[in-house]
């Protein structure tokens, strides 16, 4: 549904034109992930949903996907207006299915 973002997204992680927030890195350290990790998700999930960002109405996307050792996790992004890819968060799932479905 969202193939055109996803690459998009894609190409800025291989061309890294990308920037984390300090939220992002906060999350990635706590759940003992490493830049390897997000860059994977990105480049090998899907994209769940898209969500508007209720302070500056801009769209985010919620992908998933796996660390290389298998870990399941989700990053949130956004494309800036100056078209680099924002990583908001990054969150190591616990198991199960964490959409509360």
């Amino acid at each position: 549904m969202y193939k055109r973002i996803l690459k998009r997204c894609r190409e800025k992680v291989c061309n890294q034109q990308y920037v984390m927030t300090y939220h992002a890195r906060k999350e990635m350290n706590e759940d003992v992930l490493l830049i390897y990790d997000v860059e994977q998700c990105i480049l090998t999930g899907k994209i769940l949903e898209r969500q508007k960002d209720r302070i500056t109405a801009e769209w985010k996307y919620r992908i998933r996907g796996n660390t290389p050792d298998g870990d399941e996790i989700e990053v949130i992004v956004k494309l800036s207006p100056t078209d680099t890819l924002v990583i908001i968060t990054v969150y190591k799932l616990k198991g199960g299915n964490s959409d509360g479905v």
